[in-house]
């Protein structure tokens, strides 16, 4: 698979029964607490993997750390917490690959494994299909708001909770209720990783603001201005292919473009498949199941966006 679909992961196709899936992400530290670090952002590479109904089997980890100025015994923490998701999620680290920065960053290059019959893709979403967002919106909004010192580490807790969940489970029911099209939801925001959907299949969308799940006290701060440079970035992008009922405001606006430091799953199912991804979802303690739109015929990649 190359990369015209903007899909999440790359596919290498070895035979008819299996295909193997590769990714890599990796960022700076988002949250206070090390080990939380590291479980984001492991989550957060695995998550490529889940996206296309892939299983993880063996990752890598990627550092820079200053060694000058940090002491390794607190990357010692990063790595504890990577580990930890990893080990959920079954998946190997067999090493990795470390240089001195001055910023310190981490991350994992992931390798899945998936049968080619069973992969989501970007490119095969119907007209009619109900989209479903599996963990709540604004993370990216909370995260920049602790660094501003604007909100401490206990009023992202619920966030730090959300964002170390895995997408296995929104996998899992995802292929076992014939989704036909995934994606995660990471810095280019919902409507930014929607618009991948919308013009690899040629369709276009409709979105309800007030059924985005979104973490308590994120609207606020967004009505204040406290968001990530991408967020701002995400929005003015998708005002080029939005089309914005006034009744949405700008914190919902913001929100529904927040780039999102761990991902959410937006799955595209059939209506009649709906019920039973919706009650599959809540059996895996997925942390949200909201069905926030539709998709439609018409200018493949245009969305309009109402209460």
């Amino acid at each position: 698979m190359d990369a015209g679909s903007h899909d999440d992961a790359a596919v290498f196709k070895l035979s008819d029964d299996r295909a193997l899936v590769a990714t890599t992400d990796f960022f700076t530290p988002i949250v206070d607490d090390a080990r939380d670090w590291g479980a984001i952002a492991a989550a957060n590479a695995l998550s490529d993997i889940y996206a296309m109904g892939a299983t993880p089997l063996f990752a890598l980890n990627l550092v820079a750390w200053p060694r000058t100025s940090l002491p390794f015994e607190l990357l010692g923490e990063v790595m504890d917490g990577a580990a930890e998701v990893a080990r959920e999620a079954g998946c190997l680290l067999v090493g990795g690959h470390s240089v001195d920065d001055a910023e310190p960053k981490f991350g994992l290059a992931v390798i899945g494994e998936v049968h080619p019959g069973r992969l989501l893709t970007n490119a095969t979403a119907k007209a009619g299909d109900v989209l479903v967002l599996t963990k709540p919106l604004g993370t990216g909004i909370l995260t920049t708001a602790l660094k501003r010192d604007r909100v401490d580490e206990a009023t992202i807790a619920p966030a730090v909770r959300t964002m170390r969940v895995l997408n296995a489970g929104a996998a899992r029911a995802a292929l076992a209720h014939g989704v036909r099209a995934a994606t995660d939801v990471t810095g280019f925001g919902l409507l930014g990783h929607l618009g991948n959907i919308l013009t690899s299949s040629g369709l276009a969308a409709e979105i309800h603001t007030d059924a985005l799940p979104v973490l308590d006290g994120a609207l606020g701060l967004a009505e204040e201005g406290i968001i990530p440079g991408g967020t701002a970035r995400n929005l003015e992008a998708a005002n080029e292919t939005t089309d914005w009922d006034p009744s949405v405001s700008q914190a919902q606006r913001l929100s529904s473009n927040d780039a999102l430091p761990s991902a959410h799953l937006l799955l595209a199912v059939a209506p009649d498949r709906l019920d039973a991804l919706l009650a599959s979802l809540r059996a895996e303690h997925t942390p949200a199941q909201a069905v926030i739109g539709r998709l439609l015929a018409g200018q493949p990649g245009t969305i309009h966006v109402d209460r």
